[in-house]
């Protein structure tokens, strides 16, 4: 298991560097030398924050390619943003694809899944689902009115 872990790390610190080489010449050319280099350094560390995020808790993070990139526009400029925001959604598009085929696999998350709703503090479940369903029994009423709503 150890492995799989690490081979999953290995993986999403893929994804964010790609991310990062694909936008980092975009970064504000106007700003002095020193000014860049800390653009950089918080770009490449904000897209290590989301991509880690993704994996430890791929069921609570909504809009991952969002997010990230509202942490991160202030460092272009507006000329540049439209292509910071397709990279960004293509990149963190495969990572999610990539984590979603891990947790199917049962390979991520300990193998175990974990009940889709919060509880009344705002905290996510940590109880396990029924069998073949997304909630525990304590949340079940939740995954009845989601069908209606389909």
């Amino acid at each position: 298991m150890e492995e799989h872990v690490a081979q999953l790390q290995s993986c999403m610190y893929q994804y964010s560097r790609a991310i990062y080489r694909s936008i980092k010449d975009l970064i504000d050319p106007y700003a002095a030398r020193e000014t860049q280099l800390v653009y950089r350094r918080m770009v490449l560390a904000e897209c290590e924050r989301t991509m880690m995020r993704l994996a430890d808790d791929p069921h609570y993070f909504a809009r991952p390619d969002r997010a990230l990139f509202a942490d991160i526009r202030r460092y272009f400029p507006i000329t540049a943003q439209a292509q910071v925001a397709w990279s960004v959604k293509e990149g963190v598009g495969a990572a999610t694809s990539f984590v979603e085929q891990q947790v199917e696999a049962g390979l991520l998350d300990g193998g175990v899944a974990r009940c889709h709703a919060t509880t009344r503090k705002g905290k996510a479940c940590q109880r396990t689902p029924l069998p073949g369903r997304d909630y525990c029994p304590s949340h079940q009423h939740l995954e009845a009115s989601a069908v209606v709503a389909a």
